[in-house]
């Protein structure tokens, strides 16, 4: 009978230790649950990021449990503006940095992350400055870093003599005429995804107006009534005459043209480097990234502009609602996930880390290599104007640029129409 009690004195004693180290280990060791919403759909190139960061954290901080939706990114736009004005957001949400996050703060539907962050060493306070506003405080936790790039399918360049990505404007209009002579379509852009025709009209505006200058206009207020604006504008709608974009991208999505491109059926595409991972798969796209090739837009107007001007940087950003139950642990849980997303995101080719490296990455893929030198050669970054514009600002900007693209108004229309639209 002594024996009796004696065990269960000690399994007694054995469950309170375990259930003090768990608390100790999970914070109260209360089941949290969470939601979270962001556009990593089956398909995005950050999907596994998300899937692996999400699992680690189960073993990190296993008292949370998190439930998540991903959306598709221009539905997502809407969902997120709606939810925000109706304030039914989740615990955590996808934004981009920049004006976009800025218009909820400055509503104050988001919480403050400053404590949260200062738990770690690794992120480099440069990566916050898109996250921080008026007050001086960090709003969000950028995960990867992406410029928009050109990116070249070398087997048809090599049918009309380009060994080589062209190096210049000329190179390239030159590459692309012989393409068309030959029946290759040059390019294709999803019409039916605005942003992604903003793709290709900012750094055509930025190679040649310069990254000051068109800095100044999206985040600074400077007018759009810009005769280099006007300039790159109609080159862009010269390049939709001549026969360069696929008639069929109007109504195609995103994904479809950039899997077109990966099959074979254009010559470049231009888009976010976090396309590096797609390409890099090899059970979807066998053998392409052996083919193709990742640059810079090439310069337009030497007088003003040069290479290494980028558009793009730390953009993509979780965020914490600031009616959220559990508002504190969401801060701690979004802050730990946004790191391992860019851990796994940079290993997984979807994009540059916003977080200092602590771990070997020798397997990035050839096309992630080159985005991070032509990253360390840049000398100015623009963020993506839908970002760096808020409000009625970015909607009316959205506006134009459909119209350029569907031949609706000229330079000369696009810059007098945001001159009196935007501001």
């Amino acid at each position: 009978m002594k024996i009796k009690r004696m065990l269960a004195l000690v399994l007694a004693a054995v469950m309170m230790f375990s259930l003090i180290g768990c608390s100790a280990k999970n914070g109260s060791g209360k089941k949290i649950k969470l939601t979270m919403w962001c556009i990593a759909t089956e398909g995005d190139s950050n999907r596994g990021a998300y899937e692996k960061a999400i699992d680690e954290l189960k073993k990190t901080m296993p008292n949370i449990e998190l439930e998540w939706e991903a959306i598709e990114n221009e539905t997502y736009k809407t969902k997120i503006k709606s939810a925000m004005a109706a304030n039914e957001l989740p615990d955590i949400f996808f934004t981009w940095s920049g004006a976009f996050l800025g218009d909820f703060v400055a509503e104050n539907k988001v919480y403050c992350l400053k404590d949260a962050l200062s738990k770690y060493n690794d992120l480099p306070a440069s990566m916050l400055g898109n996250v921080t506003y008026a007050d001086g405080k960090p709003y969000g936790v950028p995960t990867t870093m992406n410029v928009v790039a050109l990116f070249a399918n070398m087997d048809l360049l090599g049918q009309v003599g380009y060994t080589e990505v062209p190096a210049t404007y000329d190179e390239f209009i030159d590459c692309c005429d012989k393409l068309v002579a030959k029946g290759i379509t040059p390019i294709a852009v999803s019409g039916s995804e605005t942003w992604c025709v903003t793709e290709w009209l900012e750094p055509m505006i930025e190679k040649t107006i310069g990254a000051d200058a068109l800095n100044d206009i999206f985040r600074n207020g400077a007018t759009f009534d810009n005769a280099g604006v006007k300039s790159a504008v109609d080159a862009l709608q010269s390049m939709i005459k001549k026969g360069y974009f696929a008639a069929e991208g109007a109504s195609l999505k995103n994904d479809d043209v950039r899997d077109n491109f990966a099959m074979g059926k254009y010559a470049f595409y231009q888009n976010g480097t976090w396309n590096c991972a797609n390409f890099a798969d090899q059970e979807k796209f066998p053998g392409f990234i052996d083919k193709c090739r990742v640059t810079e837009f090439p310069v337009i107007d030497s007088t003003n502009a040069k290479l290494g001007q980028l558009i793009g940087g730390p953009s993509d950003t979780l965020a914490v609602s600031a009616s959220s139950k559990h508002a504190k642990e969401a801060a701690e849980y979004c802050v730990a996930l946004g790191r391992e997303i860019s851990h796994y995101g940079y290993l997984s080719g979807a994009g540059l880390p916003a977080w200092t490296p602590t771990y070997e990455a020798n397997d990035i893929n050839a096309l992630t290599k080159a985005v991070a030198e032509i990253c360390n050669k840049a000398n100015a970054y623009v963020l993506f104007g839908d970002t760096a514009m808020g409000g009625s600002d970015k909607d009316n900007y959205l506006e134009y640029v459909g119209k350029v693209y569907a031949s609706e108004v000229d330079g000369a229309g696009f810059t007098s129409g945001l001159k009196k639209a935007v501001r």
